[in-house]
C-alpha cells in the first residue's frame, strides 16, 4: 500500500483558496457574459475545454476504464449534473452573486432529506433543526414578499434539487476510481448540451471566444486545486473554510457587478451557514455522509 503522506491543513487550505478563486472568476464570466449566450452552449464549450485537459490524465490511466462499475448510475449522475450546471449558468446571469452562493449552502440540508428517503437514513432532532433554520435563512435573504420569483431564482432552486440528486447518486459510486467519474462527467456534459447547444448556437466574436474558453480552464484546474485540497488537508477543517466563498463572492459581486446586499441578505445568510456548519461538523463526528460538503455537483 502507497504510504499517504502526513496531514497538512496549512498547505490544504492554500488549495481550496485556490479553488474558490478559479471557481469564482469562472462564475464572474458566465455572469458576465450569459445573457448573450444559450446556458447550454457554455456548459457545452467548458466540457470541451475540460475534455481537452484531461485527454494525457485519460490516456495515461486508462487501464482504470476497464468494467467501470454501475454504469447505469454513472449516467443519472451525469444527467442530474448536467441540468445542474446548465441550471446554474443560467440563474448565475440573473442572481446576485451572493445569493447564487447562500443558496447553494443549503445542499446539504436537501441532501439529508434526500437520503432519508432514498438511502434511508435517519434524521435526528438536530439535523430537522438545522434544515428548519437554513429554510428560515433562505426565506429572511431572498425577501419573497418583496422578491417575486423570477427565472433565475426558480432556475437557483433546480440547481440545489439536481446538485443533491447528483451527490446521492455520488455516494452510490464511491470507489470508483476519480478519473473516471471526472471523465464520465466531462464527457456526459457535452453530449447532454450539445443538441440544444447546436439548436439555439450564438456566433461568439473572437475577442470574446478566449474569455468563454476560460470557463472551461478555470473550472477544470478548480477541479484539479479541490482534489489536491482534500488529499492534503483533513475534511472537516477544510469543510468549515469552504464558507469563506460567501465573503469572495460578497465582495466580487460588490467590485465588479455593483451588487450591495442589504441587511435582510446578511441576516438570512447568517442563519443558512450556521446551520450548514451545525450539520456539516456533526456529520463529520459521526462519520456520517449525511454532512457532506465537499465539492458541489454541477461546478
Amino acid at each position: 500500500m502507497t504510504e499517504q503522506p502526513p496531514r497538512d491543513n496549512l498547505r490544504g487550505a492554500a488549495w481550496l483558496f485556490a479553488d474558490m478563486g478559479l471557481n469564482i472568476w469562472a462564475l464572474s464570466i458566465v455572469k458576465a457574459l450569459g445573457l448573450g449566450y444559450p446556458p447550454a452552449q457554455i456548459v457545452f464549450l467548458r466540457a470541451a475545454v475540460g475534455l481537452m485537459l484531461l485527454t494525457p490524465l485519460i490516456l495515461r490511466k486508462r487501464s482504470a476504464f476497464r468494467n467501470v462499475p454501475q454504469p447505469w448510475f454513472q449516467m443519472l449522475r451525469v444527467a442530474l449534473s448536467a441540468v445542474t450546471l446548465t441550471a446554474s449558468y443560467f440563474a448565475i446571469a440573473r442572481v446576485p452573486l451572493a445569493l447564487y452562493t447562500t443558496m447553494n449552502f443549503t445542499r446539504p440540508m436537501v441532501v439529508m432529506l434526500l437520503a432519508a428517503v432514498v438511502l434511508r437514513e435517519r434524521i435526528t432532532a438536530r439535523q430537522w433543526g438545522a434544515a428548519a433554520l437554513a429554510m428560515t435563512g433562505i426565506v429572511i435573504a431572498t425577501d419573497p414578499a418583496a422578491t417575486p420569483l423570477g427565472a433565475g431564482l426558480a432556475a437557483l432552486l433546480l440547481v440545489v434539487l439536481t446538485g443533491s440528486g447528483a451527490v446521492i447518486v455520488t455516494r452510490a459510486l464511491r470507489g470508483t476510481p476519480e478519473i473516471v467519474m471526472m471523465t464520465f462527467y466531462t464527457v456526459g456534459l457535452g453530449l447532454c448540451t450539445l443538441p440544444f447547444a447546436l439548436t439555439d448556437w450564438v456566433a461568439v466574436p473572437a475577442d470574446e471566444l478566449p474569455v468563454l474558453l476560460l470557463i472551461g480552464v478555470f473550472a477544470q484546474a478548480g477541479q484539479l486545486c479541490f482534489l489536491r485540497a482534500h488529499f492534503l488537508g483533513e475534511a472537516g477543517v477544510l469543510s468549515v473554510l469552504g464558507y469563506a466563498s460567501l465573503l469572495v463572492s460578497v465582495t466580487v459581486g460588490y467590485l465588479l457587478f455593483d451588487e450591495v446586499p442589504g441587511p435582510r441578505f446578511f441576516a438570512g445568510a447568517t442563519l443558512v451557514v450556521v446551520a450548514a456548519l451545525t450539520l456539516g461538523l456533526r456529520g463529520r463526528r459521526r462519520g456520517r455522509g449525511a454532512g457532506d460538503s465537499g465539492r458541489q455537483p454541477g461546478r
